[in-house]
């Protein structure tokens, strides 16, 4: 249930106090309606108080609410503004599209392993994992060129991969006592 908004009365004595804890109340709900952020709710309540107090100082306020309202949507839209201002300018940094030294030195490591793994294969097994992963020949073209069965061609593929899987995962453990 929303809460009542009091209008002062342009009629009563200028001597009305105004009830700032309800003021603020309404003005937090109002703001925190308008955005997720809590540090922002507070700047906003905060600096929409203060202008109220500096206005309310210089001529008679009609209605307090209605000035808080548009004071804090101002304030509201303004922080929007800076921080997408912010955020584009974060996205326009230059960033190298090179992968950092340890990526690379990583990279060369695990090529180096499967290059290792490669070469602890059997022959046949090795041409056929090479002209499957690496030249994208099926297995029906491996089975008819090497004079194989299409089952055995998927074994030895089966059993390279394997092999491979093996040997990165030693690497794994491997890397993983040095850290």
């Amino acid at each position: 249930m929303p809460a009542p908004l009091h209008q002062i009365d342009p009629h009563a004595d200028d001597t009305a106090v105004e009830d700032w804890p309800a003021i603020t109340a309404t003005l937090s709900r109002y703001v925190r309606a308008r955005t997720d952020r809590a540090d922002v709710v507070e700047d906003v309540v905060q600096e929409t108080l203060s202008r109220l107090v500096h206005q309310g100082r210089i001529q008679k306020l009609v209605s307090i609410y209605a000035l808080g309202f548009r004071i804090a949507a101002n304030l509201v839209i303004d922080h929007h503004r800076r921080d997408r201002r912010y955020v584009a300018e974060r996205e326009e940094e230059p960033t190298s599209q090179m992968p950092l030294p340890d990526r690379i030195l990583a990279g060369r490591q695990e090529l180096a392993i499967l290059k290792d793994a490669l070469a602890a294969m059997p022959p046949l097994r090795r041409d056929v994992l090479v002209r499957r992963r690496l030249q994208g020949q099926s297995c029906a073209v491996i089975a008819r060129e090497l004079g194989l069965n299409p089952k055995a061609v998927e074994k030895h593929i089966t059993r390279g991969l394997a092999d491979l899987h093996k040997a990165m995962a030693g690497h794994g453990a491997a890397r993983g006592d040095m850290q």
